[in-house]
């Protein structure tokens, strides 16, 4: 992905676009903020009108799908309405899990609360299932991959919340606005504390892979955005140091 460029391009033909995009990008319109920077308003430059299927959170990057055709836009939205799509993210969260495998399905409630963030109701939340992979743990961080069965806004942040774990760089359900720096994390250490630049200042959650049957040739395509600059370079830095690698993680061990 180009520094200057909000988002990159990962397919595209005449049915459907992917594209990969940056941190702090929302992917249509907002009710709460109508001017924010918009991956749709950015992406029309180059493929013209399309027609979004899908969101994912402003502040998480990776993968969004959009629709050319009217035709694509309705077969693509009953792919997500029925869970015939598979969602794979990967996430850094603070602490470690006690478990391999987690399935939370626990009912979500968006917009619960005076900070309007998604919130646990039994009464009057929605269905809700996401399944959880403990990818790596580099103290005093872990990866965890997490499989969104349903699309509930903040889905995710939300189900960690109610299992006591928060991503790294998250504000809202975390509070923790304390980036990630190198200075914390390595021993040997020795730069300039007033010169140091962060790793990472944002949320750390990454819409990873996407996997749709293609509207037009119904053809099974699994998609993969590459990490950003920053994840990217966080991940790096601590599968050198811990020798622990979400992209080519199997399984963790987790004692009882």
């Amino acid at each position: 992905m180009k520094q200057t460029s909000p988002y990159q391009v990962i397919y595209n033909d005449d049915e459907i676009v992917v594209l990969n995009k940056k941190s702090g990008l929302l992917v249509a319109a907002d009710r709460y903020d109508q001017f924010a920077p918009r991956l749709d308003v950015e992406a029309k430059k180059e493929f013209g009108d399309l027609l979004a299927i899908h969101r994912i959170d402003k502040d998480t990057s990776g993968l969004v799908i959009y629709a050319r055709t009217a035709e694509a836009h309705k077969n693509l939205s009953l792919q997500f309405q029925n869970r015939q799509v598979t969602k794979i993210y990967h996430a850094l969260v603070h602490g470690r899990p006690n478990w391999q495998n987690l399935r939370v399905d626990l009912k979500l409630l968006p917009d619960g609360d005076s900070l309007h963030r998604t919130v646990v109701h039994r009464k009057q939340g929605k269905f809700s299932v996401t399944d959880f992979t403990l990818l790596g743990i580099c103290p005093p961080y872990s990866w965890i991959e997490a499989r969104p069965l349903t699309g509930r806004t903040h889905q995710i942040r939300a189900h960690l919340n109610a299992k006591n774990l928060n991503i790294v760089c998250d504000p809202l359900y975390g509070g923790n606005r304390h980036p990630v720096l190198l200075s914390e994390i390595k021993r040997s250490w020795r730069g300039d504390p007033f010169e140091e630049r962060p790793l990472l200042n944002r949320l750390a959650l990454h819409a990873y892979s996407l996997t749709i049957q293609h509207p037009k040739t119904q053809e099974k395509k699994t998609f993969i955005a590459p990490y950003p600059k920053d994840l990217e370079a966080l991940r790096k830095q601590l599968a050198k140091i811990y020798n622990v690698d979400p992209l080519s993680a199997k399984e963790v061990f987790v004692e009882e």
